[in-house]
């Protein structure tokens, strides 16, 4: 996601954050609804900040909560600890949804949506709100998987850190339809289209303990 230095939004920690684009303006939006499609489609993100001018990206899995980013992991966790202390960060997530074979490698391309959010997180540590963010969560990652766990244990909900990250500073770009080709090149007698791009999910696989006559449940 290509940006320049022309627009520039006031954060929370009264740090500006470019999000004007530069490269291919029209496919880039600051529309809210659909960063929320985009981010309502993925289930992986990487989280991008600076710590002691060495530069991180560590993917993590998320859900979006209304106008937050619902991020977790261990309290002892590096990022955590981090981004819980204000440190500002970005978090990214892009959707690869086709080869673009154009009849040149310059004009050759991909079809994609992304979209990143810029802020600082808060912690969640009410206990009922970080209960029920898990539980946002999981209702993300594993549709319907939540009516057949069990309840965290307090002991498990103190081990694991809940971070929202409001969506507020943002901006998507996406790519999509056939190769743009230059003139000069579409006499030449090479194949061009796209090839489509999805992530399905495979076969279930039956865990090694798991107890005989257990079926697998309608929502796998």
């Amino acid at each position: 996601m290509s940006t320049t230095a022309l627009t520039l939004i006031e954060t929370p920690m009264t740090q500006k954050v470019d999000t004007k684009f530069k490269r291919e303006p029209k496919r880039g939006s600051h529309d809210f609804k659909l960063a929320c499609e985009m981010l309502d489609a993925g289930k992986v993100c990487h989280v991008g900040f600076t710590l002691d001018e060495q530069p991180y990206v560590v993917p993590m899995a998320y859900a979006r909560m209304g106008d937050q980013l619902l991020v977790h992991g261990s309290i002892a966790s590096r990022l955590v600890k981090n981004l819980a202390s204000g440190l500002r960060c970005c978090v990214t997530v892009t959707h690869f949804d086709g080869l673009v074979y154009a009849r040149s490698t310059f004009n050759s391309s991909m079809n994609y949506r992304s979209v990143m959010v810029f802020g600082v997180a808060q912690v969640i540590d009410d206990l009922d709100e970080k209960r029920r963010s898990i539980q946002t969560l999981v209702d993300h990652l594993m549709p319907g998987r939540r009516a057949d766990l069990r309840k965290s244990t307090i002991k498990e909900l103190n081990a694991t850190s809940l971070l929202a990250l409001p969506i507020e500073t943002f901006s998507t770009k996406c790519r999509t339809g056939p190769p743009s080709d230059s003139k000069s090149d579409l006499d030449a007698r090479v194949w061009a289209g796209v090839v489509p791009l999805s992530l399905t999910a495979g076969e279930p696989l039956d865990a090694p303990d798991l107890i005989p006559g257990i079926k697998r449940p309608d929502y796998l």
